[in-house]
């Protein structure tokens, strides 16, 4: 059990402890006295939709609720996601309904290690129970179907965060994969309709999300919104020049919002040379026997595990990112998203849920005091979420 859960959550500060009298051999410790707030994970889809049991230790994938206990995991936000082309119009509100009725059903049968949190005061009363809170995110805007009913009936679920795209464009508002297009010539931002929208998820106390949101989507939102935005898994442009990742200048916009960024652990979103090392270890393990027309995702699948870990982005990478997403935004904006289960590469170090304690180690290292790593690590996103209550 977590020590002075209550003290942590209750004040919005760690337990006074500062990096000069947090030693090495007492990282462990410290980590166990913050709350630790992991802003999104894809679980749901990549496990429970396939009727993994989750409450078991598993051989594959990044997450479970032993992991997860040993990460030190506080509260996890579980992602629901469909993707738009599966789950069109007339499929995606029952796919989201599906996925919740799914973490519902894992959380009424492991009862004593979690339950689902709807507010701030639910969170604190849930880890000063020594359980998981579970808090819900809906992953791309398809799944309310163009409906405020379904915003409403989601956010009544338990939904506290709509990312408002995925990859695809929605009639009311552009991704930023599609935006980034040159080839593309649909129209950019939000509609008069997607205003429509975040207006009614302001009122609600639903946090609006805006990684996977193309760039004129995300000042259109801010021109909109009354509440601090989220970016729940994304990084610095500047350092890894990827669409998923904000660019300077709306990082300068989040900070004047009010919001937080969630850092991605994604190696690709957090390393330039992340898909050149793929591309080369692949073809070094197969040689000619290796099919080059294969997607860097599926070269990377196919490499022994060792080969795998040469691939993955050095935990400096992710480090140097919260570095420089703490040097435009400051330290009360950044939070972690790490899209655990919806990534194939993690950090190196950072392998699955269970090894959280690393990141504080590497950032008590590195020099941030205690109640920044507190507010890194946690606090930052309890702060938007109550903000966003209403």
């Amino acid at each position: 059990m977590k020590l002075n859960r209550l003290k942590t959550i209750g004040i919005a500060c760690c337990i006074g402890l500062t990096v000069g009298n947090v030693m090495a051999q007492d990282y462990q410790t410290f980590h166990d006295s913050i709350l630790v707030v992991d802003g999104h994970n894809d679980v749901i889809y990549s496990s429970l939709l396939k009727g993994k049991d989750i409450s078991k230790r598993l051989s594959a994938g990044h997450t479970d609720l032993p992991r997860l206990q040993e990460g030190g995991v506080d509260v996890q936000v579980f992602a629901v996601w469909s993707d738009d082309k599966k789950f069109p119009k007339g499929k995606a509100f029952k796919h989201a309904n599906a996925q919740i009725d799914a973490l519902e059903k894992m959380v009424k049968a492991n009862a004593q290690t979690i339950a689902i949190a709807k507010s701030s005061v639910d969170i604190k009363k849930i880890v000063a129970e020594g359980k998981i809170a579970a808090v819900i995110g809906i992953e791309g805007g398809n799944m309310i179907e163009n409906s405020i009913a379904n915003l409403e009936a989601l956010y009544n679920r338990g939904a506290r965060y709509l990312t408002l795209t995925w990859n695809y464009n929605l009639p009311w508002a552009s991704a930023a994969a599609i935006e980034t297009n040159k080839a593309s010539t649909a129209r950019k931002g939000l509609t008069e309709e997607g205003k429509v929208i975040i207006r009614r998820m302001n009122e609600l106390g639903m946090m609006v999300d805006l990684s996977h949101g193309g760039e004129q989507t995300f000042y259109d939102v801010l021109s909109v919104t009354t509440k601090p935005i989220l970016v729940s898994h994304s990084n610095a442009y500047a350092l890894t020049p990827h669409y998923r990742n904000l660019k300077d200048e709306q990082l300068v916009a989040l900070k004047k919002n009010g919001g937080v960024v969630g850092v991605n652990f994604y190696s690709g979103f957090l390393d330039k040379g992340f898909d050149d090392r793929v591309k080369s270890l692949y073809r070094k393990h197969f040689g000619d026997k290796g099919d080059e027309k294969l997607s860097g995702t599926r070269k990377y699948q196919a490499l022994p595990v060792r080969l795998k870990r040469q691939a993955d982005a050095p935990l400096e990478r992710l480090l140097e990112h919260i570095d420089y997403l703490v040097s435009k935004v400051g330290i009360d904006h950044v939070a972690v998203g790490s899209d655990y289960d919806g990534i194939e590469s993690a950090p190196q170090g950072l392998e699955d849920v269970s090894k959280f304690p690393v990141l504080t180690e590497a950032l008590l290292n590195r020099g941030y005091s205690s109640e920044d790593v507190a507010k890194i690590m946690g606090l930052n996103f309890l702060r938007i979420l109550k903000e966003n209550e209403n």
